[in-house]
C-alpha cells in the first residue's frame, strides 16, 4: 500500500471562507484555483483511484494563512479553525482515499495557535500539522513561536515543514519583485533549507530533541549541498568577522551536517525527478524518507508525478522491506498511527 504522505486540498467550507477575507490573493493562488482537483472533491476522488494499492494524507494548499488573513492573526485561526474541521470531515466520510489528514497550525495567532494545533491533533485525530517555513516573513527561530515546538515536542506530533516565498521577495537588492517565477523554482527550496538551518543553529533541536519535522520536497538544497553542509559549516566561524560563530558551533551537541541527517525526515515529492531521489535517498536513507507526490500541483493536475514517483521508486535497487518503509512504513511509525490495514 501506498499512503502519499504530502498532498494538498481545499475543504469546500475553507474555500469559500479564504475567498471572501483574502483579497489581492494571486501568484500561487491563481496557480491553485486554476487546478479543479484542489478543491473538486469528485475530481480529485477519480484521481486517486487511477492507482491501486493508493491513498492521500490531505493538507491545505498555499496561499499561507498570514498572506490570506493579510496578517490578522483572528482572522487566521478562523482559517485554521475551519480547513482543520473541514479536513477532518473529508478524511471521516471517504476513509478509502484520504486516510488521514495534515492540520494546519496558525501561528500568528501566539498561544491560541497552539491551542488550535492541540486541538486538531487531540481532537480531530491529525497525523501532525504543518507550518511554513516562515510566519509572514518571521522566522521560525523566533522566541514568540517556542510555545508552538514546546508543545508538538510534548506530544510527539509530526511537523510538516513547507516553503513560503513569494514574488514580492526579489532576486537582488535593489529590484522590487522576483522575476521569470525564481521565487519558487529556486525561493522554494532556499527557503526550506533556511528555515532547517534556522532550527539547527538557534539550538532548537538541541532544546527540544522529540521533534519530527518532515522537509518538503526531500530536504530541498540539503542532500545536493552535504559537502557545504557538512565539512563547510564544520568551520562556522572562519567567514564572520562580527558574529562569535565559534562558541555557537562548539555549544552545538553534535556536527551541523548530523543534524540534518538525524534530526529530520524528508519526503519523496521532486517533481518527478529520478536524480533527486536518488540524492535524496542516499543522503537521508530509506528510514527517514516518506513517499509524497506533492499532487495535484503537477501538469495534468494530479495524476502526472504521483506516477512518476512511482515509477521512480519501483525502480530503484530497494530491497522489498525499504520500499515498504518509504511506501507507508516510516509514516505510520513517526506518527504512531496504523495507516494501512
Amino acid at each position: 500500500m501506498r499512503i502519499d504522505a504530502f498532498t494538498h486540498f481545499y475543504p469546500a467550507a475553507y474555500y469559500r471562507r479564504m475567498e471572501e477575507v483574502g483579497s489581492g490573493l494571486k501568484d500561487m493562488f491563481r496557480r491553485a484555483r486554476a487546478v479543479q482537483s484542489i478543491h473538486d472533491l469528485d475530481v480529485r476522488r477519480r484521481v486517486v483511484e487511477q492507482f491501486p494499492d493508493y491513498a492521500q494524507v490531505l493538507s491545505i494548499p498555499m496561499p499561507t494563512l498570514e498572506t490570506v488573513s493579510r496578517g490578522n492573526p483572528e482572522i487566521a485561526l478562523e482559517l485554521a479553525r475551519i480547513a482543520n474541521d473541514g479536513l477532518a470531515e473529508l478524511v471521516a466520510k471517504h476513509p478509502r482515499h484520504f486516510p488521514a489528514f495534515v492540520a494546519q497550525a496558525p501561528l500568528s495567532a501566539r498561544d491560541a495557535g497552539v491551542a488550535e494545533s492541540e486541538r486538531a491533533v487531540k481532537e480531530l485525530g491529525a497525523l501532525g500539522v504543518q507550518i511554513f517555513s516562515n510566519v509572514g516573513g518571521k522566522p521560525l527561530d523566533r522566541p514568540e513561536f517556542e510555545p508552538f515546538f514546546a508543545a508538538m515536542n510534548r506530544r510527539g506530533a509530526p511537523i510538516w515543514l513547507h516553503p513560503s516565498r513569494g514574488a514580492e521577495h526579489p532576486d537582488y537588492l535593489g529590484e522590487e519583485k522576483s522575476l521569470y517565477e525564481i521565487w519558487w523554482t529556486f525561493g522554494w527550496p532556499y527557503e526550506t533549507s533556511v528555515a532547517m538551518a534556522r532550527l539547527v543553529f538557534s539550538r532548537t533541536l538541541d532544546k527540544y530533541p522529540n521533534l519530527k519535522i518532515i522537509a518538503h520536497h526531500l530536504g530541498a538544497m540539503v542532500p545536493y549541498h552535504e559537502g557545504r553542509v557538512g565539512p563547510g559549516w564544520d568551520q562556522l566561524g572562519k567567514r564572520t568577522s562580527d558574529e562569535d560563530y565559534f562558541a555557537l558551533l562548539a555549544s552545538l551537541k553534535k556536527r551541523p551536517l548530523d543534524y540534518f541527517k538525524q534530526d529530520f525526515y524528508a519526503d519523496s515529492a521532486v517533481f518527478g525527478s529520478r536524480a533527486a531521489t536518488v540524492c535524496g535517498l542516499e543522503f537521508y536513507g530509506p528510514d527517514r524518507v516518506v513517499f509524497a507526490s506533492d499532487c495535484p500541483f503537477d501538469p495534468e493536475g494530479g495524476p502526472g508525478y504521483i506516477r512518476e514517483t512511482i515509477k521512480i521508486l519501483d525502480g530503484l535497487p530497494l530491497s522489498r522491506e525499504d520500499r515498504e518503509k518509504i511506501y507507508h512504513g516510516n509514516l505510520e511509525r513517526i506518527t504512531g498511527r496504523k495507516l494501512v490495514s
